[in-house]
This record gives C-alpha cells, sequence and structure tokens, in this order.
C-alpha cells in the first residue's frame, strides 16, 4: 500500500511520534496551524471516518489522551478537534486523521484557527515527549 500514514506507522517514514497505543498512532503535523498541532491515526488503514464508522470510536481514547497532553504540556487551554472526508473537504492523506489542534488565549476562536507558529517543530517535540 502507497500511503504516507501507514509508512509513519511503521517507521518508513520519519514523525515526531507523541502518542501510540495498541490502536492508535500521534504526530505532530509538519504544516501545524497552532504550535502542537497532532494528528491521531488509526493503525489500521481506513481512507476516512465516513468509510467505517468504527474508526473514530477506536481512536477516541487517543484523541483526548493527546488533547490533555498538549493542555498540560504546552499550556494550550483549549482544542479544537478536526476530521475531513473526501478531497473536497480538504483531505489530503486518504487515511483516516483527527487533527488536534491546541488552542491559546491570545489567539481564540474559529477565525484564527491557523496561524504563524514561530517556534520550530523539534523545540514543541521535546516539549511533549521530555518531561
Amino acid at each position: 500500500m502507497d500511503c504516507l500514514f501507514c509508512k509513519i506507522i511503521e517507521g518508513e517514514v520519519p514523525s515526531k511520534k507523541i502518542h501510540e497505543d495498541e490502536r492508535a498512532f500521534a504526530f505532530l503535523d509538519i504544516a501545524p496551524w497552532q504550535r502542537g498541532h497532532a494528528l491521531v491515526i488509526p493503525k489500521r488503514h481506513t481512507v476516512d471516518a465516513l468509510e467505517d464508522p468504527a474508526t473514530l470510536a477506536e481512536i477516541a481514547d487517543a484523541v483526548v489522551t493527546v488533547a490533555n497532553l498538549l493542555k498540560g504540556r504546552l499550556g494550550a487551554t483549549a482544542v479544537n478537534l478536526l476530521s475531513n472526508a473526501g478531497a473536497d473537504s480538504g483531505q489530503e492523506v486518504f487515511h483516516t486523521h483527527v487533527h488536534v489542534i491546541p488552542r491559546y488565549p491570545d489567539n481564540p476562536g474559529l477565525g484564527n484557527l491557523k496561524s504563524q507558529v514561530s517556534e520550530e517543530l523539534d523545540v514543541t517535540y521535546q516539549r511533549l515527549v521530555k518531561a
């Protein structure tokens, strides 16, 4: 299979992994909308959440764990959860994924969802994985 996210799970493509359990894998988005923007994906391949409704339930615990990690270690006060289904929604990688986008008091609201991220990805990663 030629799926980027499947290759990330298998370790064929590097990622900044911040969480993994038996059903889910989470890593930092390489083009973050906010500092700490992460993706949570199921380990089994499904195209999107509409293809197999059980997929979201399988990764729900991981989504909550990652959201709390971002709040606890990066000081986020809220998160946006987003999952695209289909090309017209903006889905670019056709493997189910949930964006967990941390939000901060200095940039609240949907209108400010996508912002300039000045912190280097490696710095954010170290803050999340090194307690």
